[in-house]
């Protein structure tokens, strides 16, 4: 059975609203405590607890992934980091990012190696294997119900691919790589930093340590080209506007044949007509007539489930809510079933018949206060202020 991870604002100890900077000084601290060359006498406990702040700070230092996290949880992030989840490579460049550049080789000048375990690549070379794409967005716009019961959607989307011509390698026909002349070869350039003595990857090479010689006519060297193709996506049954759906694996190719990003779908969700909606709750205000209210009887409703039944008690007051619990939003991510709330809105009857307003003159006449309670206590307060009132301008 797989080990449940840990919430990622729990690992860096930050609340649910913490801004930016609180989670970089967090992961600051935490990355300090735990880098391995501070706990030799643990370091496969210290590497483990390294590897976890570095893959909650990924998350929750990325404003896309942080929305998608809250809104999914740990399911929504199963593909944020490739097929493979959070790994060595994506360490390397949460270090390289967060600590102003790559990672000593050993070499003296003091300061944190950055060399424990695999992490960060090996002496500074760290571009020269496949990278995962970049993701790519798009808008959804879904009727309330296509959101609420979920849709299959068939998307028309445009994003880089590996070239056809060079494979992704960005090298001509007969062209090869050479040593790069910036680096001498070795994938990185040496700077002094907060740390100490660091390694950065070269800005030539980009840290692959070897350039192209001749590069691909058709995508110029980058070994990606622009492409569309029709994706077929299930939107699940309860997403709410304003939610990032992660569609896996469709987003850009990487570069050296890297594996794709993922198409980040940002859902907008038209009102409804009959339903409000209220977290996962559902809130329906149904019209009925004050006769219903006073007399009680039943009342059909709609609900996501089919058609409901509702008793409606004699006397019920204008206003009243019922639960019918289950009977809202479907669960999705970590949000919970959720329920229907129908609140009784009595309706003044229009355009009366002869008849139908006598009935309700002699309806009048029967009025005594014992029929509304309600109404008699307001009357009550009603005098009692006045009273004051005029008591107020005789002192």
């Amino acid at each position: 059975m797989a080990e449940q991870k840990r919430d990622y604002y729990e690992v860096l100890g930050v609340a649910r609203d913490a801004d930016a900077d609180t989670i970089k000084k967090a992961y600051r601290k935490l990355a300090m405590k735990w880098h391995p060359d501070h706990n030799p006498d643990n370091k496969a406990e210290a590497e483990a607890k390294f590897k976890e702040a570095s893959e909650a700070y990924a998350v929750l230092s990325d404003p896309q992934k942080r929305q998608t996290y809250d809104q999914f949880g740990h399911d929504g992030m199963k593909n944020a980091f490739g097929a493979g989840g959070f790994d060595m490579s994506d360490l390397g460049d949460i270090l390289n990012q967060f600590f102003g550049g790559g990672f000593s080789d050993g070499g003296g000048g003091g300061g944190f190696s950055f060399n424990f375990g695999g992490f960060g690549g090996g002496r500074g070379r760290r571009n020269s294997g496949p990278q995962r794409g970049e993701d790519t967005e798009q808008v959804v716009r879904l009727t309330f119900e296509e959101a609420l019961f979920g849709k299959m959607e068939h998307l028309r989307v445009r994003a880089a691919v590996a070239c056809p011509d060079c494979n992704g390698t960005g090298a001509a026909k007969d062209s090869k790589r050479v040593p790069c002349k910036q680096c001498g070869g070795s994938g990185s350039v040496r700077s002094r930093s907060f740390f100490g003595l660091m390694q950065q990857p070269c800005p030539v090479c980009h840290g692959s340590g070897t350039v192209i010689e001749k590069p691909c006519s058709k995508c110029g060297g980058d070994g990606l080209v622009a492409s569309h193709e029709t994706v077929d996506v299930r939107i699940p049954a309860g997403v709410a506007n304003g939610m990032v759906y992660p569609v896996a694996g469709k987003g850009n190719a990487g570069p050296n044949n890297g594996p794709r990003g993922d198409l980040l779908l940002h859902l907008s969700v038209a009102p409804s007509d009959l339903f409000e909606r209220d977290g996962q709750d559902l809130i329906l205000r149904r019209s009925v007539s004050p006769t219903l209210l006073a007399l009680g009887g039943e009342l059909q409703v709609e609900t996501p489930n089919g058609t409901a039944t509702l008793k409606v008690r004699p006397g019920t007051p204008n206003g009243t809510m019922q639960r019918l619990r289950g009977q809202g939003i479907p669960a999705v991510g970590r949000f919970p079933q959720g329920d229907l709330i129908v609140v009784f809105v009595a309706e003044t009857p229009q355009s009366l018949t002869g008849e139908e307003s006598k009935l309700l003159e002699k309806l009048r006449a029967a009025e005594t206060t014992r029929n509304f309670p309600e109404r008699t206590a307001q009357d009550k307060a009603s005098a009692a202020f006045k009273a004051a009132r005029e008591k107020s301008k005789n002192k």
